[in-house]
């Protein structure tokens, strides 16, 4: 029997994964971090001590990039430190990890999509907790254990870059929006499912680093086009250079992830990211 752990449960994939886990026949645990802090490992071996896991998908992570830069040492907590504890538990207990990461691990200055063994050079406080958390995992080591490392996260549920265009579409009949940032949107419901259909395949000696997001290229420019086009909002999409809009974390200007290694090795189909938002649109009953 498949026993899942789930951190950060209340966030994006999270909740994602709550809503499909009636598809599968896991059993599930889910933890938000009013229940667990998983930065206090005595917390974490008594939940352990109490219930037979053998999975833990760690989607706990702090995510506030540009408040980060004031915050090293929570986001290091969360990060880094929880990580550990984590990678610990799992190697001790014998119990498969599945860690998410990011790719602001990356400097964002390539000029093909990033593969998993690229060089990593991370340009802000959120990038190097996320990259030191992998360090740590890595170094660790727990059996049958993978990083994801994903980008543009948005989903059904909590804030996210869908959720404010659809407002500020009603509210504003013009936006500017950066058009010199390159990457492609990860659909967390795409991601939940993507997880929780490998997981029973996962089995490797060493931690593998895998890439995941959907399909495409574009900028958050097209994103934001493509979310007032489907939803029928009659808002103006302006380009806005990232120099025209300065914000304390720099962010990657190119992050696009080559999804080759997460398809082959796991034999997955990933949507196209038009298609995917078609769904989150409709799911908010947002698509006209």
């Amino acid at each position: 029997m498949i026993n899942i752990l789930v951190t950060g449960s209340n966030g994006q994939l999270g909740s994602e994964i709550k809503a499909l886990s009636k598809d599968y026949s896991y059993n599930f645990f889910f933890a938000s971090k009013d229940k667990l802090d998983i930065s206090q490992k005595e917390e974490l071996d008594e939940l352990l001590d109490k219930n037979n896991f053998n999975v833990i998908i760690n989607c706990a992570a702090y995510t506030a990039v540009d408040k980060a830069e004031d915050d090293y040492d929570n986001a290091n907590k969360i990060n880094n430190d929880a990580v550990k504890n984590l990678a610990q538990i799992s190697k001790e207990k014998d119990i498969k990890l599945i860690h998410i990461s990011t790719d602001y691990v990356f400097d964002g200055e390539n000029f093909r999509p990033y593969v998993e063994d690229d060089k990593t050079n991370p340009k802000g406080v959120y990038g190097e907790t996320k990259l030191a958390g992998e360090k740590t995992m890595l170094d660790i080591n727990p059996l049958n254990s993978i990083i994801i490392r994903t980008s543009w996260v948005y989903s059904f549920f909590g804030n996210n870059f869908v959720k404010t265009m659809l407002r500020l579409g009603e509210q504003k009949d013009s936006l500017g929006v950066i058009f010199d940032q390159v990457g492609t949107p990860t659909y967390a419901k795409d991601l939940a499912k993507a997880i929780l259909d490998i997981l029973p395949t996962i089995k490797n000696e060493k931690v593998e680093i895998y890439n995941y997001s959907n399909e495409g290229v574009l900028s958050w420019y097209d994103f934001a086009k493509e979310i007032m086009k489907m939803a029928k909002l009659n808002c103006k999409i302006n380009p806005l250079e990232t120099k025209d809009y300065p914000t304390p974390a720099k962010r990657p200007h190119y992050s696009l992830l080559n999804k080759a290694k997460i398809k082959k090795d796991f034999k997955i189909n990933i949507p196209y990211w038009k298609d995917s938002l078609d769904d989150c649109l409709r799911r908010l009953e947002a698509r006209k």
